[in-house]
């Protein structure tokens, strides 16, 4: 076998519920000048077999490549691997499970109950039995310390009243509005300084460090490794929380989490409970890294140039670097490489079909919309805890292949609750309850022949229909004892699996028509493990015409990972209205944070047209509460990063009105830079399709014909199964139909048309 050079595998593992991913290339040694590509799927949870799923998955990707035996628990060389990407959902797990990592909160004095309070939100106004989720962390030390910010904020001369700075955040004249005490700078005694936001500071109280000091040992004599700081007005002046940090490292704390380094944005609550889960969550990431990375041989984690490179999926769509990654920025690593998948191989720049990304997993479905640009959420709320953070706005329900099916008060029901890969299904040969994959099995959508023959002790035995055709029906008997209606077993199964399509619409239906937008106009790109044996009925459902299913659609979060581009951004407070006299001020801040972002990311590796920036102003209206991120486009105003025009088009799209009155005010200046992977991914599936000269698939070239079970039509004995491998680019097939490769089954109802290109099935509804 020829050998593979050095540094030319490129490796990416997704890590979900049920299963894990690995989508891996390397130069073909056949046609030089191109790649290979490797797809291994393996469960996520196998202890009889293996400790970790991604460290398996490679360890089989480099046994593939390089054609020799590589015993399972053996150290891992690296030479041959050029980068490593990871997604994972350990953190949200650890969050979901509460499972995290015991901390302490820190937090001014006075303050101890704040994050217990909360904002009074409450979710489910009519429940009679309200129960709070617990806070994360588990004691509160309080620090005697307190800085307030000079003057008022419904001040109408707040510009004239203000403490005025020179260039260098000098004091040239103190505040001289209302509660001045007619002596000082500002309202009472202490120095006034400038924040980084602009506004003008009063430090009433510096902290006692010897005390903090003290605080601090007692927590750490009692076990504690990990602390959130938490302080008054932080976002603008970190300093207090700087000096207790210090403090807290110089002790040994292994974690410290300063919530105005994590994200210095107004409101307290919200930074100090992203600061308390990040401190939570982060110390258990890293345990999870300490135990992948010591698969691996040293020069994985070293850093150094010419070793392999180790990347994270963060929870906005771009990829990190070790040092950048945090318990934080990992909420939704595990979905997000998912939505760069769809979004980078279905979106087309001429066209502009805004797409719809549906993610059918083993324990849950995911659903996102793209239009040209990843919709991003800076507020989100996981497990009853609501966290500051950008995320890509993912609406996530609890119907999977993997979700139990229950008849309960003659209802039937699909999910929430998971079998996930422990025990898995009736049909994964572990005696596990019943979920939609034996539903689909028994409908004839799953073959076992053609499904992966990874299951019982030997982890290669087909799925067991058997198991859940004798578990149906013994749920049979019990549903037929509760209607009039005598059922049979086709028809109960069915119905659960219009349960669960049914579940799997309602959040396509909240990020489109609930937000306005036409949901006939949008593509549905499907995904995942089960997405194939869904997606025509969801469509159907819904009212959409065109799907797409890329063929590496099982794994389309790890090939995802292959196509994402890092990311670096930098944030900073600010407290400005949005003026004319003020657009100078506002772009040179943008300027400087635009410099610092290239810059990080010329050390990771990426110049020139290789990076690309996206300058934000975070605004709201003088007097609301809701700040928009808002990026411009040449289209607002004079087109010369016209904010004022921008934030106005962007908030009447959000509300449907204007405060016209109302000025505007600047809460956040952000920089967000992309390394780019790829220059381009080449011609849109759309402009293939009207090149492509499409011929009815040959019928001999079925492997074989299946009894399959289709809505308003019944059973189908002689359904057609089609291999993918042997199907060719240009090949249409008519419903209904299967397709099938290894990783992933299509099941095309009657009615529906899929036409073959060279990286997805094009399918129409009629």
């Amino acid at each position: 076998m020829p050998t593979v050079p050095d540094r030319s595998i490129r490796i990416c593992a997704d890590r979900g519920g049920t299963f894990c991913d690995v989508h891996a290339s390397y130069p073909d040694p056949d046609k030089p000048g191109e790649r290979k590509d490797i797809v291994v799927k393996l469960l996520s949870q196998d202890r009889a077999n293996y400790e970790d799923a991604p460290t398996e998955g490679i360890r089989r990707v480099l046994e593939a490549v390089q054609g020799s035996t590589i015993p399972r628990g053996s150290v891992l060389q690296t030479d041959k691997i050029d980068y490593i990407r990871l997604s994972t959902t350990v953190a949200t797990n650890a969050l979901l499970e509460r499972k995290g990592e015991k901390h302490a909160l820190l937090i001014t004095k006075g303050f101890r109950d704040l994050l217990l309070i909360g904002n009074q939100s409450r979710p489910k106004i009519f429940d009679l039995n309200i129960r709070r989720p617990p806070p994360l962390y588990s004691t509160v030390v309080e620090v005697d310390e307190r800085v307030t910010l000079v003057g008022y904020t419904s001040d109408p001369k707040a510009e004239d009243h203000a403490v005025q700075f020179d260039e260098h955040g000098k004091v040239i004249r103190g505040y001289r509005g209302k509660g001045w005490d007619s002596q000082g700078l500002a309202e009472g005694p202490g120095d006034v300084v400038q924040g980084i936001s602009g506004e003008a500071v009063r430090i009433m109280k510096k902290p006692d460090l010897p005390s903090v000091k003290h605080d601090l040992q007692k927590l750490y004599d009692n076990g504690y490794r990990s602390i959130a700081i938490v302080l008054c007005h932080s976002y603008t002046y970190p300093e207090h929380e700087l000096q207790v940090g210090r403090v807290a490292r110089d002790i040994g704390f292994e974690q410290v989490s300063e919530s105005s380094q994590l994200l210095p944005m107004i409101k307290m609550v919200p930074r100090g409970v992203s600061s308390t889960a990040d401190a939570y969550l982060t110390p258990i990431l890293r345990k999870y890294l300490d135990g992948f990375f010591s698969g691996f041989d040293e020069k994985l984690k070293d850093g150094r140039l010419r070793s392999p490179r180790v990347e994270f999926m963060g929870s906005d769509g771009g990829l990190l670097d070790l040092n950048n990654f945090s318990g934080l920025k990992s909420i939704l690593s595990g979905p997000a490489g998912g939505v760069v998948g769809y979004a980078l191989t279905s979106w087309d720049a001429d066209r502009k079909h805004p797409v719809i990304g549906l993610d059918v997993g083993g324990t849950s479905t995911d659903v996102s919309r793209f239009d040209g640009r990843y919709e991003v959420v800076y507020e989100t709320t996981t497990a009853g805890v609501t966290i500051q953070s950008p995320q890509l706005d993912i609406n996530t329900v609890a119907a999977g292949g993997g979700s139990c099916l229950t008849f309960r008060n003659g209802l039937f029901l699909a999910g929430p609750h998971s079998a996930g890969a422990e025990p898995g299904p009736a049909c994964y040969r572990k005696d596990g309850p019943l979920a939609v994959t034996d539903a689909n099995l028994i409908l004839g959508r799953l073959i076992p022949d053609f499904f992966p023959k990874i299951f019982g002790k030997s982890a290669k035995e087909p799925l067991d229909a058997e198991a859940s055709r004798s578990k149906f029906e013994d749920l049979l008997q019990e549903v037929n004892s509760t209607y009039e209606k005598k059922l049979d077993i086709d028809e109960m199964v069915y119905g659960f699996i219009k349960v669960a399509n049914e579940t799997m619409c309602r959040p396509i239906r909240a990020l489109t028509e609930a937000r306005g937008y036409a949901l006939q106009k949008h593509i549905l790109a499907s995904f995942g493990g089960a997405g194939g044996q869904h997606a025509c009925e969801i469509a159907k459902l819904l009212g959409m015409k065109t799907i797409l299913i890329h063929r590496y659609s099982s794994i389309l979060s790890a090939y995802g990972l292959a196509l994402a581009d890092r990311a670096f951004e930098l944030q900073e407070p600010s407290s400005t209205f949005c003026s004319a006299e003020n657009r100078k001020v506002l772009k040179t801040r943008l300027d400087k944070l635009d410099g610092e972002v290239r810059a990080e990311l010329k050390r990771q590796g990426f110049e020139g047209d290789h990076v690309k920036t996206e300058r934000m102003l975070n605004m709201r209206f003088e007097g609301t509460d809701t700040a928009l991120m808002v990026l411009p486009s040449p289209a607002d105003g004079d087109g010369q990063e016209d904010f004022e025009a921008a934030f106005k088009r962007v908030y009447k799209t959000e509300f449907g009105f204007l405060l016209e009155t109302k000025t505007i005010i600047v809460d956040d200046v952000k920089v967000r830079g992309i390394g780019k992977t790829f220059d381009s991914l080449g011609e849109s599936v759309f402009e293939e399709v009207e090149k492509l000269t499409a011929k009815a698939v040959d019928p001999k070239k079925a492997e074989a014909s299946h009894s399959v079970y289709f809505d308003g039509v019944g059973r189908v004995d002689d359904t057609p199964v089609f291999l993918l491998p042997s199907l060719e680019t240009g090949d249409r097939l008519e419903g209904p139909a299967m397709i099938i490769d290894d990783t992933q089954t299509i099941v095309l109802i009657p009615g529906a048309t899929a036409t073959l290109t060279s990286k997805h099935f094009y399918i129409t509804l009629h």
